[in-house]
């Protein structure tokens, strides 16, 4: 089923919600990650990570098949064409993510594993025990690519949530009820 202006189909609202929410609880745990040294969370980190971005390819792939969202009325064009900017940085930074992690983490040395499942080795110095980069050059650059997409997908969420409320709550229109199912 396509997606109407009244009704979404199934496959968008889950794709939608299952993106959403696992790219916030990634970029939560992210920051806290740099922020904290936590080191024992970068396996678990990598390995959602690689494995969301199979059903981001899905998610763009529907969308782009399906087309963009119709809205359920008429708004100002300003508002209408922030919507566009907002929803085209999403899925830029949503792909970039996972890209630039894989990357940054392959050719830093320290390797991309999924919950086990080796996919780029590690290289680690035997003795001094930290990772030899591959490409430390094309590394720091994915690093940086990942740090500025990771914020970018963080301002674009919060006003992509923003949204959501002003439609609910002042506009009182069906945007976050279609989202959630329930038109």
């Amino acid at each position: 089923m396509r997606d109407t202006k009244d009704k979404l189909s199934n496959l968008t609202i889950f794709l939608h919600w299952v993106v959403g929410l696992t790219i916030i609880a990634l970029a939560a745990v992210g920051v806290y990650m740099s922020e904290n040294e936590a080191f024992e969370l970068y396996p678990i980190h990598k390995s959602i990570g690689v494995l969301i971005f199979a059903v981001i390819i899905v998610r763009v792939y529907w969308r782009f098949v399906n087309g963009w969202l119709q809205p359920v009325t008429e708004y100002k064009t300003i508002e209408h064409n922030l919507a566009k900017i907002i929803h085209w940085v999403l899925i830029i930074a949503m792909i970039i993510m996972p890209i630039s992690g894989f990357i940054m983490s392959g050719a830093g040395g320290y390797g991309v594993s999924v919950f086990g499942l080796e996919i780029i080795a590690a290289q680690f110095d035997l003795i001094t025990k930290e990772a030899i980069p591959h490409n430390a050059q094309l590394a720091g650059f994915m690093h940086e690519t990942h740090e500025i997409a990771g914020w970018t997908i963080i301002v674009a969420i919060s006003l992509h949530i923003a949204g959501a409320i002003k439609h609910h709550f002042i506009d009182k229109d069906n945007t976050l009820r279609r989202m959630l199912g329930k038109n």
